[in-house]
């Protein structure tokens, strides 16, 4: 189980890199064949994560969506798009920046012909605990962030709440920092007259963490 992390009012200390991409590829072969929950079951396969090992940033989002599902890579579809251009209008290269999610497998329902994204539930979220957990002792980033509630309450801790604590830096027991903001996905389901503000805040967290890293 996850210890809590705790507050940290300055930044931590660089964390030493691991360099062995070997271990992530062995690692992700293994997730292949995942059976842990009965997602995989609904599921076109496993999204395992995707980035370079020694990545500066580690960003976790919550499950594949339906884009993700289908090409068997994070952050593909619409969602993941906005978060590409959030991140270069922050100066951070999304090809250094590894990304993944809480879940491996896309949870969904029927709503006619389209598959409607589900939130995963506890048991979902805990089978694959161990999955992102390794991948972060692996990857060993300088910081992590977690997009919206599910990544935040499975990383941080069950009692960190994105819409009170975004922005906030704690430390994991890891030996790096994290912070949390919402999910890309929320601000393409927002108004179209919040949508923009929504975006700009969203921009603002990334920016804060381009701030960071370059300490």
């Amino acid at each position: 189980m996850t210890q809590a992390a705790s507050s940290v009012p300055t930044p931590t200390a660089r964390v030493p890199r691991r360099t062995n991409p070997g271990a992530l590829a062995r690692l992700r072969e293994a997730a292949a064949g995942c059976r842990e929950c009965p997602l995989y079951a609904k599921a076109t396969q496993t999204v395992f994560g995707e980035g370079p090992v020694g990545a500066e940033l580690f960003m976790i989002g919550e499950v594949p969506g339906d884009k993700e599902d289908l090409a068997g890579h994070p952050f593909v579809g619409p969602a993941g798009r906005l978060l590409d251009e959030a991140l270069t209008e922050v100066g951070i290269d999304r090809g250094k920046v590894y990304v993944t999610n809480a879940v491996k497998h896309f949870k969904w329902e029927p709503r006619g012909k389209v598959r409607l994204h589900k939130k995963p539930n506890a048991s979902e979220i805990r089978a694959c605990h161990h999955w992102w957990e390794e991948e972060l002792e692996i990857v060993r980033p300088s910081m992590v962030v977690c997009l919206g509630a599910t990544a935040a309450q499975a990383v941080i801790g069950p009692s960190f709440r994105v819409s009170r604590q975004r922005g906030e830096i704690v430390e994991l027991p890891w030996g790096m920092p994290a912070t949390a903001t919402v999910h890309p996905s929320s601000i393409l389901r927002a108004d179209p007259d919040r949508r923009h503000v929504e975006r700009d805040e969203f921009v603002d967290d990334l920016r804060a963490v381009a701030l960071h890293l370059a300490r």
